[in-house]
């Protein structure tokens, strides 16, 4: 390491003291730089300064640093569970496929309720602590730069979808079985013990249990944050890219005859069919090819935009910013705020620094502008809220909504900012934390580097 020459005289001893601290000091973080003791390209990478705060843009590291570290903490002990740890004999797939089960809204009377098991929701709920837990890992290592974190997201993301013995299939043919149609329990092959066994036409699946894969939206923003760590391979990210590129084919490729369950989830005109596309835009994000633009015009994401100006708002949202497909539901608050959350998601994603989505905006007036200048009197007072409480849990909402913290920075309302700050993140119940389709907002409002 050259050294830099004394621009003024001292005697011999002080200068030659300097001089040989220098060197050693020098020499000694070239040795440690080489020899991998000291990752300095990943360090500098991963823990960069915080943008400095405005009231339109909070702090979210600051705001959400000892809450990520200890989300994180948590999952650092917990060993992956995927789906081939969690057989269900009533599943008509193999043990790769997804399944899970629901009650339907009315029983057979026939049909004593203590007769039958209660639903299968082990899939559901390992995705979902899926969710969680990798966008926590993530979070913390762009926090910290500790490749702990980055290491045991990456013991997830192999077991989930790069190792053949464990990887879940990218498809969702099994989701939301009603209990009252649900096969009898019979074991079913595995692909390990028939190479041959391919998956059996549709059981019962239905397009609600599209909205299960929600959680894979967090899943898909974290990989980019933790593909410069030395955590994942490039054969890792490969496969990865390789899988949810399998699955956004599964949600977007139309068959030659019959209805499908992404088709029919994605017609839908209320948060079942925000979620595909919610799913839909993060998918192809991740998987747009290498030497294009991540947001080219010329990917399924512009076909996606044109699908959100000229469908979804007129489908979705009224004149006075309401969403009255979800008013009818048993929870109207409850998924009013989901979907106000991921059609925020989606303007995030689909914005580009040439076309901002948020500002797609019908001539009557519907667009995501008057959806959150509606709803935000009632996120702040639940009591206000002018039509019929849920069904359930209604007084633990809203929780903290991340539509309000990214349409601050859209439109520059300091106000829904400041509310975002007030609320909690982590609500207690599980059904009411599901409706929170943003867990780690630093990984929505931060780029990730480049490896």
């Amino acid at each position: 390491m050259p050294l830099t020459p004394l621009t003024r005289k001292t005697d011999a001893t002080t200068q030659d003291r300097t001089s040989r601290r220098a060197f050693c000091s020098g020499a000694a973080s070239l040795l440690i730089a080489q020899r991998g003791l000291l990752n300095l390209p990943v360090l500098a990478a991963q823990v960069l300064p915080s943008p400095r705060a405005t009231p339109t843009r909070p702090d979210v590291a600051a705001i959400d640093h000892d809450r990520i570290l200890a989300s994180a903490g948590r999952y650092l002990t917990q060993a992956p569970t995927p789906l081939t740890s969690l057989p269900c004999p009533r599943s008509p797939g193999t043990i790769h496929d997804y399944y899970s089960e629901a009650e339907p809204d009315a029983p057979p009377a026939d049909v004593k309720k203590s007769a039958a098991p209660p639903p299968f929701t082990a899939h559901r709920d390992a995705l979902f602590t899926l969710g969680l837990a990798v966008p926590a890992l993530a979070a913390a290592h762009l926090l910290t730069g500790e490749d702990r974190y980055a290491e045991h997201a990456a013991l997830q993301l192999r077991a989930w979808f790069v190792d053949p013995a464990t990887r879940m299939a990218p498809s969702l043919s099994y989701g939301h079985v009603l209990t009252d149609q649900a096969a009898p329990g019979t074991e079913h092959p595995s692909v390990q013990s028939n190479p041959a066994f391919a998956s059996p036409p549709v059981t019962g699946g239905r397009f609600e249990g599209i909205l299960e894969t929600l959680p894979l939206v967090e899943v898909a923003q974290a990989i980019p944050f933790l593909a410069a760590s030395p955590a994942l391979s490039e054969a890792d990210i490969k496969a990865l890219h390789e899988w949810f590129a399998a699955y956004l084919r599964w949600l977007t490729e139309p068959e030659d005859s019959g209805p499908r369950l992404p088709a029919l989830a994605r017609d839908r005109k209320d948060h079942h069919g925000t979620s595909w596309l919610l799913q839909a835009s993060a998918y192809a994000i991740l998987t747009a090819p290498e030497g294009t633009a991540p947001k080219s015009e010329a990917s399924a994401l512009a076909e996606l935009r044109h699908r959100f100006r000229t469908v979804t708002l007129r489908a979705q949202i009224s004149s006075d910013g309401t969403f009255p497909h979800e008013l009818s539901s048993d929870n109207p608050y409850r998924n009013s705020l989901l979907n106000l959350d991921m059609l925020a998601g989606v303007c995030q994603l689909l914005t580009t620094r040439f076309e901002s989505v948020w500002d797609y905006q019908l001539e009557d007036g519907p667009g995501m502008r008057s959806a959150i200048a509606y709803h935000f009197p009632y996120i702040a007072d639940r009591g206000r809220w002018p039509f019929r409480s849920d069904a359930t849990n209604f007084k633990e909402l809203p929780g903290r909504r991340a539509s309000l913290l990214l349409t601050a920075r859209a439109y520059q309302r300091p106000e829904y900012a400041e509310l975002w700050k007030t609320l909690p993140p982590d609500p207690a119940s599980p059904e009411i934390l599901r409706t929170l389709p943003i867990h780690q907002p630093l990984l929505w409002v931060r780029q990730p580097t480049r490896a």
